[in-house]
């Protein structure tokens, strides 16, 4: 993952110590920090600077490092440039390196470190983080949980037992000639990794799939994965059942695009040109639900742009890996109740030019599924 081409380089020097981890508490550390960024990563001075550096707080900053201190304090194995720096800076070099996506060259140009050193140090943050903030990133696990999933969901356009909203994204990168397999080609001619991630109306990731070249489509990554799996076997939207005003009978879903097939528990809206009252209103409930997939994969590369910009020259089994840990970070960020705020795009369109795929799978189970979901949404918006 070298620099773009074309881009100068300038010599870096050789890596010093930024501090020790007994020095200082966070607030001296960053006063120490701070006055090392050089160049366009040198940002405006005063309390906002940490907060547009990292696009967390204080606060979240400090818990990611009590996740990862073990792990980094243990440093037996690394390079003498690595074990001058405190957890402090190695986190915050990895959070910048996920976060700005830019070159490792250039933000150890930034910081007056090796690009080697930013890379191990951002790569050691990755294999803590996959492990220690695992518990940020998993499927309700009590009745009580998905209880209020469900409740928020139907607040926001009536959908009742709705579990998650599921949806797919392209992380692009640039491969060298040598590794231009065209299983990495996806429907707009850019090598790319898909994300397939299922989110619930916090805007929380729940269940990810993850890893899969870009060439296959959303149905065949979700037919893949693991939830489908045991969505298939029923040891996931298993829960209870509700009962309907008419009486009726609705299990737990999830609801997807006309990307992904439709099935008994997951619901895609009607298609086609002659859409009855009910179906569209149907479908206009479905599109405000699904918003909170489109907002959070919209976020998650806003906020961490190693996943939103081309990679270049990637290790393909290091980036999943990659990719999952902005992931935990997203949902941390969520569970901590962060306030800082990045600028998501109005549209909060995550795939900006890639075209709407269309899953052409019939399921009539699923067609009754949603025929009952409309009749029962025109029965609430009825006087």
């Amino acid at each position: 993952m070298g620099p773009a081409s074309g881009r100068k380089r300038r010599k870096v020097k050789p890596d010093a110590s930024i501090s020790t981890p007994e020095e200082e508490d966070t607030t001296d550390w960053w006063d120490k920090f701070s006055k090392r960024i050089t160049g366009t990563l040198s940002l405006s001075e005063g309390s906002d600077k940490f907060k547009s550096f990292f696009k967390i707080s204080r606060g979240t900053f400090g818990y990611i490092c009590s996740l990862v201190n073990e792990d980094l304090l243990a440093n037996s194995s690394v390079s003498r440039n690595v074990k001058l720096l405190s957890v402090y800076d190695q986190v915050a070099v990895a959070l910048r390196r996920l976060g700005s996506g830019d070159s490792l060259s250039r933000i150890g140009e930034s910081l007056g470190l090796s690009q080697s050193t930013v890379g191990q140090v951002t790569w050691r943050f990755v294999e803590s983080m996959e492990v220690r903030g695992l518990k940020h990133l998993k499927w309700p696990s009590t009745e009580e949980e998905m209880k209020q999933i469900k409740s928020k969901f139907k607040r926001i356009k009536g959908l009742p037992n709705c579990c998650g909203v599921i949806d797919s994204t392209h992380i692009m990168m640039r491969l060298p000639k040598s590794d231009s397999n065209e299983v990495w080609f996806d429907s707009e001619k850019n090598h790319s990794i898909v994300l397939q991630a299922i989110v619930d109306p916090d805007m929380r990731i729940r269940d990810i799939s993850i890893g899969w070249p870009g060439s296959m489509n959303a149905s065949t990554i979700l037919q893949s994965s693991g939830f489908f799996n045991l969505c298939q076997r029923e040891k996931r939207l298993n829960g209870k059942n509700i009962e309907l005003s008419d009486g009726s009978q609705m299990r737990e879903y999830i609801i997807g695009d006309v990307g992904f097939p439709p099935l008994p528990w997951l619901i895609t809206p009607y298609h086609g040109n002659e859409l009855s009252k009910i179906e569209v209103e149907f479908n206009k409930s479905h599109s405000a639900t699904k918003m909170v997939a489109l907002r959070a994969l919209a976020m998650l590369k806003e906020r961490w742009r190693i996943v939103q910009r081309v990679m270049l020259k990637p290790e393909k089994n290091k980036l999943p890996r990659m990719i999952f840990v902005c992931c935990l970070l997203h949902n941390i960020l969520i569970d901590l109740k962060d306030k800082v705020q990045v600028k998501i795009p109005s549209s909060h369109y995550h795939d900006s030019g890639y075209q709407q795929e269309f899953c052409k799978s019939v399921d009539q189970n699923a067609s009754i599924v949603r025929d009952k979901l409309s009749v029962y949404l025109v029965g609430r918006l009825s006087p």
